[in-house]
């Protein structure tokens, strides 16, 4: 049985710890995209969101931690009928379009992008082979919507016993008591919920304790 991460210092080491993004895409958050072109949709938390997720970012390259990015693919020809019942019209993250792309940020050569087709990026994807690779414990949840993408990954990934650690202010939607009732859940059964800033100073402390030993 492996050890037991009981602290949050221990859980999000470097070395053991992926920063997930999940779906910062136009389709999901700029103006112009789906939600707010089709739906209606309020997106206006995205843009603090987005710069709270480029500092958590900035924090995890510094620290040499995994960075993995899940991106919402959902051509009608990937989803079950299920999906496709409740997506109502094609159009949405089409594959290969402005909709799909990443929302105020970019990938590094090197950082794995996982492409899904489902609300969680653990099902159908490579996401678990490739944090067993990197021999990852703890995954670092940032991105939209808390309440649907980014909760149905981290619920599977603290089902497969990964630790969990939401960034709050990372995250978010346009609805409200769904974003709330995720940081809730987390909090209360899955795992932990902190600010970036908080996670961030934890991982320069870790480093700093580094280079003095």
């Amino acid at each position: 049985m492996a050890a037991v991460l009981s602290t949050l210092e221990d859980q999000i080491r470097p070395d053991r710890a992926a920063l997930l993004i999940v779906d910062m895409q136009n389709d999901f958050c700029a103006q112009g995209g789906y939600l707010q072109k089709e739906r209606s949709y309020n997106v206006d938390f995205a843009q603090t969101v987005a710069a709270n997720v480029q500092a958590a970012l900035t924090a995890a390259r510094e620290a040499g931690m995994l960075v993995v990015w899940i991106r919402s693919v959902y051509d009608f020809k990937y989803l079950a009928a299920p999906h496709i019942v409740k997506r109502g019209q094609e159009g949405c993250c089409m594959e290969g379009s402005w909709g799909a792309d990443f929302f105020m940020m970019e990938p590094r050569a090197g950082e794995p992008i996982i492409d899904k087709h489902h609300y969680s990026g653990f099902i159908g994807t490579s996401l678990h082979e490739v944090l067993q690779a990197h021999h990852i414990e703890t995954l670092v949840l940032t991105g939209v919507a808390t309440n649907v993408c980014v909760d149905s990954t981290l619920r599977d990934g603290f089902f497969m016993g990964y630790y969990i650690v939401l960034l709050e202010d990372c995250v978010g939607s346009n609805s409200a008591a769904g974003h709330n009732g995720t940081l809730a859940t987390v909090r209360n059964n899955i795992g932990t919920v902190t600010s970036s800033a908080a996670w961030i100073e934890l991982l320069a402390n870790q480093q700093h304790q580094e280079a003095a030993k």
